[in-house]
This record gives structure tokens, sequence and C-alpha cells, in this order.
């Protein structure tokens, strides 16, 4: 069969169309080289401006007709670079536009994934066990509060003690406050120096150097 009609050509895959980016940067570099020809355009027109300033008859003719052939290039350029300069805005919004859908689709995705996830976590929690925990450890804050008391109070202490008596008690301090110092020091407050000596031996009795007994012979 395939001697007869021959076998069927094989269509090739299409080639896939070029990315925004690869757009973009095509139509950066014929920006680039329309502006590099203006350049040129101007730069040639300046030289045939000094040499039509310069020459005269034909010659200056001449110079005229080939600056504005250079002229009229430089108006097909300016107006290829407009249009380039048009193609070059439409990719690169194209292109943002893009990357902010990009962007967006991310973010809605990890929102969503959050959102499940806080779901999933929120039904291992009841509000009412939450309360309950509240309340358990609030009354756990209590009874500390009473054990602390309870383990502060003073045992032994009279409380009935009036503001009166405080009184009284502070006057008295101070009156015997100032009997010290009107009488002098107290005796027992003393040093020994200005005590009384201490007396080494009996009345009626002689003691050696050690302050004992004195024998008959050291007596007499």
């Amino acid at each position: 069969m395939k001697r007869i009609f021959g076998s069927q050509k094989e269509e090739k895959p299409a080639a896939p169309p070029p990315s925004l980016k690869e757009a973009n940067d095509g139509v950066t570099n014929r920006v680039k080289a329309y502006e590099e020809k203006v350049n040129e355009c101007d730069r040639q027109l300046r030289v045939l401006k000094d040499k039509i300033k310069t020459t005269r008859g034909s010659a200056k003719k001449n110079y005229e007709k080939r600056a504005m052939e250079i002229l009229k290039r430089k108006r097909l350029y300016e107006s290829q670079l407009h249009q380039m300069l048009g193609q070059q805005f439409n990719v690169e919004q194209a292109q943002f536009s893009l990357e902010s859908a990009a962007v967006t689709v991310a973010t809605v995705g990890a929102m969503k994934e959050a959102n499940d996830k806080l779901r999933t976590k929120m039904k291992e929690l009841d509000i009412d066990d939450v309360d309950d925990l509240q309340d358990d450890f609030a009354e756990l804050m209590e009874d500390m509060d009473d054990i602390n008391e309870t383990l502060g109070r003073s045992y032994g202490v009279p409380d009935d003690i009036s503001e009166g008596d405080l009184e009284a008690e502070l006057d008295l301090l101070e009156d015997e406050l100032e009997d010290t110092v009107e009488e002098g020091t107290p005796s027992y407050l003393q040093s020994e120096e200005s005590l009384p000596a201490q007396p080494t031996e009996a009345p009626g009795e002689k003691v050696d150097e050690y302050g004992l007994p004195a024998s008959p012979t050291t007596a007499n």
C-alpha cells in the first residue's frame, strides 16, 4: 500500500510559542538596534551640515541631497522605533500581569492550606474544655493563696492589741530612754575598768600571791 499510494508525511509538532521573557528580550534588542540607527543618522547629518555651510554650488547641492536621504531614513527608523517601544510596553505589561497572577495564585494556595490546617487543629480543641481548664486553674490559684496565708500565721501572739495600747507602749519606751540618758550609763553597760576590783581575800584572812589562804609561816 505504501508503494502504491506513498507514505503520508508525518506532521512535525508545532514549536511552542516563545515565552514573554523571550519576546521581551527580542523586542528590546530591536529597540536598541533602531536607536543605534537613529544615532548614526544624526551623526551623518551633523557632518553634512558642516559641509553644506562651507561649500558652494553643485557640491553643496549634492550634500543637501544626501542629507535629505539620510533624514528620510531617520524618519523611517524613528517610526519603527516608536512601534517597537509600544510592543515592548505591551509585552512588559503582560509579563507583569502574569507574574502578579502567579504570586496571587501562590498566596491564595498558601492561605487555603493554612486555613485547612487551622480548621483541623481547631477540631482538636473544645471551647468547653478550655473554659473548664481556666476555671480549674483559677480554683488552684485560690487554694494556693489560702495555703500561703495559713502557713504565714503567727501563734501565741495576742491579736487584741488596740491602737491605744500601741501608743502607751511607745510612750513608755520613750520615758525609759529619757531616764537612761539622765542617770547615765546603766551599770550593766559599764566597762570593767569602772567596776570595783574583785576582792582577792576574805575579810580577816590573809592570802598569798595566788589568792589562796596563806600558811601560818607565810602569814608571819
